[in-house]
């Protein structure tokens, strides 16, 4: 939400704004510096446009697609983690190089850290046992719910899968519906077709 000094300083002259600018940056480093943000979040590039990425000191937390907002997902991170959040770029750009570089096919396995605070701990089963599927290949529902140790869970571990809230890093789009048609994805089937092809576990379409 925009406050009144924002607005004030949004109509005022530009080099007031430039200024401005200038301070909140200043105040945005010493705040990563001094360690007094839980959460920092940046923007990320992507053939699906702009992503949302937001970490914690234990790892990558969250990373959203387009459609929700960046106040949505900050809403909800300061609802569920901390409040304390900041906008920090540079500290974000391991995520942002190793998307990159998984995007143009360069690399098969990310090394970044991760936080599962959000997710429940059948879900952590569930998408654990989904971050193990190698680059490439798929598994079917219910073998990903044998797999976290609930045989007849095929559709709990699909809940799981389609509300994780790290989507390609943990990789629930290499999760198919038994006979290999694409069940479903939190970033709509398209995405999860794109991903697929990219790795090589579909062939594309003509």
């Amino acid at each position: 939400m925009t406050s009144k000094i924002e607005n004030t300083l949004e109509a005022g002259p530009p080099h007031a704004r430039e200024q401005a600018a200038a301070a909140a940056g200043r105040l945005t480093e010493r705040i990563v510096a001094d360690g007094l943000a839980d959460i920092e979040y940046a923007p990320v590039d992507s053939p699906f446009g702009t992503l949302h990425a937001a970490t914690t000191r234990r790892g990558l937390v969250r990373l959203a697609f387009p459609e929700e907002s960046v106040e949505e997902m900050l809403d909800r991170l300061a609802t569920r983690l901390s409040p304390r959040i900041v906008e920090a770029p540079g500290s974000l750009d391991g995520v942002r190089r190793e998307l990159d570089e998984y995007f143009a096919g360069s690399r098969r396995k990310f090394d970044l850290k991760l936080d599962w605070a959000l997710i429940a701990p059948f879900g952590q089963r569930v998408l654990k046992m989904t971050a193990a599927i190698p680059y490439g290949r798929y598994l079917s529902y219910a073998e990903v719910a044998a797999e976290a140790g609930s045989p007849r869970g095929a559709r709990a571990a699909g809940n799981a899968l389609g509300s994780n809230p790290i989507p390609i890093v943990i990789p629930c789009h290499r999760v198919l519906r038994a006979g290999g048609s694409l069940g479903g994805y939190g970033g709509g089937l398209d995405r999860k077709r794109f991903l697929l092809e990219l790795e090589g576990a579909l062939t594309p379409r003509l």
